[in-house]
């Protein structure tokens, strides 16, 4: 089994469309997406999460963006992380077996959206039984509660996937509840932070690794407030993430998370990644 080494910032990665009636994927602009993060010190993505609107893409066109960016990774020294959930099994265990064959760092995977589970248990058969089709890669899964309305016990779920899945890599933790994320840490797991505006209070809690929409737009904010915690420079760290929250504030005044980070995007980097597709809405 591969091994996942990887701490610090994975950047989520948007999907790019072309302005047509389709908003077909704009493939040809990831090479220069990938070369943007790498010099903005993004040395890590994630494919096909939230961010990058992997739900709303057909399994086609998941793994060929999968692949297109496995390929600019590799020629950009990144690691890279794909999404595969939030579809039906079937689909799920596709997508397993590519992400599988593609070789990618890791694998990142939502819960079953329809047949919820509702235990550790329960979530934990889910992810063992989409482990069996990409065996060698590191697989995480990912919690983010408000989107899934899958409320399991993070700690608890963490103590049995770890003994039932062989290749079980860790979680990102997309959550405000620091308090159950804090209990999920503990020395040789690997656990994300999904949540931007509680940079500051993680890293003092003991994070070291995050998945974060902002990293794609000011990945300097985030460093620096990773920066000063490390050198015990609680005051400067707390400015800087109130400085972060007062732009992700402004930037949600122009719609949902993602479409309203995409606009962000658009408008402060030299790369044009388009609008967001059906049912999220870009009316800028």
């Amino acid at each position: 089994m591969k091994k996942f080494l990887f701490k610090g910032f994975m950047a989520p990665v948007f999907t790019a469309y072309h302005d047509d009636k389709e908003k077909t994927i704009n493939y040809e602009i990831i090479p220069a997406y990938a070369k943007y993060l790498k010099a903005k010190g993004v040395n890590a993505v994630l494919v096909n999460g939230t961010s990058g609107e992997g739900m709303l893409l057909n399994v086609d066109e998941r793994i060929k963006v999968a692949d297109v960016w496995k390929k600019a990774c590799t020629e950009n020294d990144m690691i890279i992380m794909v999404q595969i959930g939030g579809a039906p099994f079937p689909d799920v265990v596709t997508l397993a077996k590519h992400a599988e064959k593609a070789d990618v760092d890791a694998i990142l995977c939502l819960p079953e959206l329809f047949f919820k589970p509702n235990s550790p248990e329960k979530l934990t058969e889910y992810l063992r039984n989409v482990a069996l089709h990409c065996p060698t890669i590191p697989l995480f899964y990912y919690h983010i509660p408000m989107f899934t309305d899958v409320n399991v016990h993070m700690p608890k779920f963490l103590d049995l996937a770890e003994k039932a899945i062989p290749n079980f890599g860790g979680i990102k933790y997309t959550s405000a509840e620091l308090d159950q994320g804090s209990s999920c840490l503990m020395p040789g797991r690997t656990i994300f932070l999904g949540a931007d505006s509680i940079l500051c209070p993680a890293v003092a809690a003991g994070f070291d690794s995050f998945i974060m929409t902002t990293l794609n737009i000011f990945p300097e904010l985030s460093a620096k407030i990773v920066r000063c915690m490390q050198n015990n420079d609680v005051e400067e760290a707390r400015s800087v993430q109130q400085e972060l929250n007062k732009k992700i504030y402004e930037i949600l005044k122009y719609g949902d998370w993602v479409t309203a980070m995409k606009r962000a995007f658009n408008e402060r980097c030299d790369l044009n990644l388009g609008k967001t597709r059906a049912p999220l809405s870009f009316d800028v």
